[in-house]
């Protein structure tokens, strides 16, 4: 599970995204479902923006600012679990497979990383991923709350497919750089490890598996990041063109 993969319809770790499928839209109950949810996780991640900006204006250092967002950001980070199931029921047109990986891939980092090693909890490399997250998800689900609703501004389509050419990068980084910062103490307590002999004749060792997630990172950012700058071209050339046919 690799949190490269991590961030409604996402194909892109919530750095970008894949233009959408053209699909018979969902109903009118289901709609309004999925406008309420979009817009209450911009709301959340509104509120996550607000509290880092207030600590950082209050302390007057951007050190340790994650423990001022602690509960909102893992409250609607996986609040986005909800998505995995909008697939699975249709009302969404994305693969539940591929939602499911890019979400779990976050709230693992959000729980089975941050949350588990209190040590990194003031690094800065969460803060590098927190701000991108932050910035990325208020933009995501205003896309999809005006897509939703037929009035999407084009400043809001634009800042979708561009802020990922800066924001997925320093996102990854900074969910490299955590994982990293949590080996050594992870290999000391041997955090989610299980070891032989025991009646299941079972073993694990999580420290292996947190590598085994940073290996991953390097066949899948380039291609997802690639992905994106090829949609990008796509969707924003489309929207010129159709302008000057207007």
């Amino acid at each position: 599970m690799a949190a490269a993969g991590g961030a409604g319809s996402r194909a892109d770790n919530g750095y970008g995204s894949q233009q959408p499928r053209r699909r018979k839209g969902p109903g009118a109950l289901a709609t309004a479902y999925l406008v309420i949810y979009n817009v209450v996780m911009t709301a959340g991640w509104l509120v996550i923006a607000v509290g880092l900006v207030r600590a950082y204006l209050a302390k007057g250092s951007y050190h340790s600012l994650y423990y001022s967002i602690e509960k909102p950001l893992k409250f609607f980070q996986t609040g986005a679990l909800l998505e995995i199931l909008h697939c699975a029921f249709g009302i969404v047109p994305s693969s539940v497979v591929l939602t499911a990986f890019q979400v779990m891939s976050r709230v693992f980092l959000t729980w089975a990383v941050t949350h588990s090693v209190k040590e990194v909890q003031t690094e800065d490399s969460v803060l590098l991923f927190v701000v991108a997250w932050t910035i990325t998800e208020i933009i995501r689900y205003s896309f999809y709350t005006f897509s939703l609703l037929n009035h999407l501004p084009y400043l809001i389509k634009w800042a979708r497919y561009t802020l990922f050419i800066v924001l997925y990068p320093m996102g990854v980084s900074g969910e490299l750089l955590t994982i990293y910062a949590a080996l050594p103490f992870v290999r000391q307590s041997g955090l989610y490890s299980i070891s032989l002999p025991n009646k299941y004749n079972f073993s694990f060792d999580y420290y292996t598996f947190l590598i085994l997630v940073m290996i991953s990172y390097i066949p899948i950012f380039p291609q997802l990041y690639f992905h994106m700058l090829h949609q990008r071209r796509k969707v924003l050339s489309h929207t010129e063109e159709h302008k000057k046919s207007e």
